[in-house]
C-alpha cells in the first residue's frame, strides 16, 4: 500500500515543478531575449504564450486521456516530456526553437497536473481527501510566492538555468515514481478525447494572439492582422460548434446553462488577462526602464505574490459575509488602485512608486483570483466538478494570453515602450472584471451533497485549479 506522505511528494514536487514555470519564465524573458539578438518582444512573448496555448486547449483532453491509460502512467509520461522538454528549451539555439520546446513543456504539463489529482485521491484514505485535495491545491500559491525570486536567482547564473532546474527534478520523480505511486486502474471504457477540437482551439487561439503582437509591424488595417483575426473567429466558432457535437468536448457548453457559472468564468478569462499584463510589465519596467538585473527583479516582485496565500485562505469568511461577487469586485478596486499607483508614481523609484502599487495588486490578486475560482466550481454539480475546474483553468490560460498578446500590442516600440498604454489596458481588463464580478449570485448558496460522499480514486479531475 503505497505511503501518502511519499505520494504527496511525489505529486507535489512534478506539480510544483510545472506551477513555478510561469513566474520563472516571466523573470528569465528579458535575458533571453539579450541572448537571442534581434528578437523583439512580440517574438519573445510566444515564449509565455505558445505554452500557455498548448496547455488550455490540453487540459480537458489530457485529463480524459489519463483516465484512460491511468493516472500514474500518465503522471510519468507527463514528466518525462516536461523534463525532456524543459532539456531541449535550456539548448535551444534560437528564439523559435526555444517556442517549439516550450509547446511540449505544456502538452507534458497539461498531463501531468490532472493525472497527479487522481495519484493523491487514490493513496488518501476517505477521511484525509479533502485535507490532501487543499493541500495540492496550496502548491499554486507557494510556487506565485516564490516564483519570482527563484527565476531572479536561476537568471542570475543564466536564463537557460531557469529550464536546467527542472531536469534533476523529473528525473528523481522518474526513478522514484514507479515505486512509490499507486497503480490506479485504467478505464478503457471512457471516451476517447476530442483531440481535434484542441487542436482548432489551439489554432484559434494562436492566430489570435498573431494578429494582436503582430499589429504594431503590420498595422491594424494590413491584411495579415485582418487575416488573423478573422481567421480566430473563423476557427473559434467552428470549436463551438464541434463541442456542441461531440461526445467529450473540450468545452461542454451545457456547462454554462448553470447559475454563476457563465460569469464566473467570464471573470476569471478577464482578470487573467489583467494579471498576466501586470506581472510582465512589471518586469519589462525593472530590466529595461531601470535596467535591474533578473535577481533584484524577482525580489521587487515578491510582495505582492506573497501576499496572495494568506488572503486565499482569509477571504473565506468575507464571502461568507458579502457574497463572491462583492469580494471579487473588491479585489478588483484594490488590483485598479495598484495599476493607477503606477501609472501616476512609478517614476517616483521603488519604495515610493513600484512597491506600494505591486503590494495593491497583491491584494487584489488574493481577493479576486481564489474568489472566482471558488465562485465558479461552486456553481458545479458534484458529477461535473473536474471537467468544469478544468474549463475554468483553461479559461484562465486563455485569459493569460490575451493579456500578454494585449500588453505586447499596448507597450509598441521596442526602443520606446509605452507603459502607459499598458496600463490602462490592463485597467480597462479590470474594470470588465469587476463589471462581470456583479452578475455574480451575491451569497454564495450551499448545493445539496450526498453525504458520506467521496470523490472517486480512479476519477482524474482534469486539472482542478483552485489555487
Amino acid at each position: 500500500m503505497p505511503r501518502p506522505g511519499l505520494v504527496f511528494a511525489a505529486v507535489a514536487a512534478g506539480v510544483a515543478m510545472s506551477n513555478l514555470d510561469l513566474f520563472i519564465v516571466n523573470v528569465a524573458l528579458p535575458e533571453v531575449g539579450a541572448h537571442f539578438a534581434g528578437s523583439g518582444l512580440d517574438d519573445l512573448s510566444w515564449v509565455l504564450n505558445a505554452y500557455a496555448v498548448v496547455f488550455a486547449a490540453l487540459l480537458v483532453p489530457a485529463g480524459n486521456l489519463a483516465d484512460r491509460i491511468s493516472p500514474r502512467r500518465a503522471y510519468l509520461i507527463g514528466v518525462a516530456v516536461f523534463t525532456l522538454a524543459s532539456a531541449l528549451c535550456a539548448l535551444a539555439p534560437t528564439v523559435w526553437t526555444l517556442v517549439g520546446a516550450r509547446t511540449l513543456q505544456a502538452a507534458g504539463a497539461a498531463l501531468l497536473i490532472p493525472a497527479s489529482l487522481g495519484l493523491l485521491l487514490a493513496a488518501a484514505p476517505p477521511e484525509r481527501r479533502v485535507p490532501a485535495v487543499r493541500a495540492w491545491t496550496a502548491i499554486g500559491g507557494v510556487a506565485a510566492a516564490l516564483g519570482p525570486v527563484v527565476g531572479g536567482i536561476l537568471t542570475g547564473f543564466d536564463w537557460r538555468w531557469a529550464f536546467l532546474v527542472n531536469i534533476p527534478v523529473g528525473l528523481a520523480i522518474l526513478i522514484a515514481g514507479p515505486r512509490v505511486l499507486p497503480a490506479v486502474p485504467a478505464r478503457t471504457d471512457a471516451p476517447r478525447p476530442d483531440l481535434l477540437g484542441a487542436a482548432v482551439l489551439t489554432t484559434a487561439i494562436a492566430a489570435l494572439a498573431l494578429g494582436l503582437v503582430k499589429s504594431e509591424d503590420w498595422g491594424w488595417g494590413s491584411p495579415e492582422v485582418i487575416g488573423s483575426l478573422a481567421a480566430a473567429v473563423a476557427l473559434l466558432l467552428a470549436f463551438v460548434l464541434r463541442s456542441s457535437r461531440h461526445r467529450v468536448p473540450v468545452l461542454p457548453l451545457s456547462l454554462f446553462r448553470l447559475p454563476s457559472f457563465g460569469p464566473a468564468t467570464l471573470a476569471n478569462v478577464l482578470f487573467a488577462v489583467a494579471f498576466a499584463a501586470m506581472l510582465l510589465s512589471a518586469v519589462l519596467w525593472c530590466q529595461q526602464v531601470w535596467d535591474w538585473g533578473p535577481l533584484r527583479t524577482g525580489l521587487a516582485i515578491a510582495p505582492g505574490p506573497l501576499m496572495v496565500p494568506a488572503l486565499a485562505v482569509g477571504a473565506g469568511p468575507l464571502v461568507r459575509r458579502i457574497g463572491n461577487g462583492g469580494v471579487a469586485a473588491l479585489g478588483c478596486v484594490a488590483f485598479a488602485a495598484g495599476i493607477t499607483w503606477w501609472y501616476a508614481w512609478l517614476d517616483a523609484g521603488y519604495a515610493a512608486g513600484m512597491l506600494p502599487g505591486m503590494i495593491l495588486t497583491g491584494i487584489g490578486v488574493g481577493l479576486t483570483l481564489p474568489t472566482l475560482i471558488g465562485a465558479a466550481v461552486g456553481a458545479l454539480p458534484p458529477q461535473s466538478f473536474s471537467t468544469g475546474s478544468a474549463v475554468v483553468s483553461m479559461a484562465r490560460q486563455i485569459g493569460t494570453v490575451l493579456g500578454i498578446a494585449l500588453l505586447v500590442a499596448a507597450l509598441g516600440s521596442t526602443e520606446a515602450p509605452a507603459f502607459g498604454d499598458g496600463w490602462l489596458l490592463i485597467l480597462a481588463a479590470t474594470v470588465a472584471t469587476a463589471a462581470a464580478c456583479l452578475l455574480l449570485d451575491t451569497r454564495l448558496r450551499p448545493r445539496p451533497r450526498t453525504v458520506g460522499a467521496a470523490p472517486s480514486p480512479s476519477a482524474t479531475p482534469a486539472a482542478v485549479d483552485r489555487s
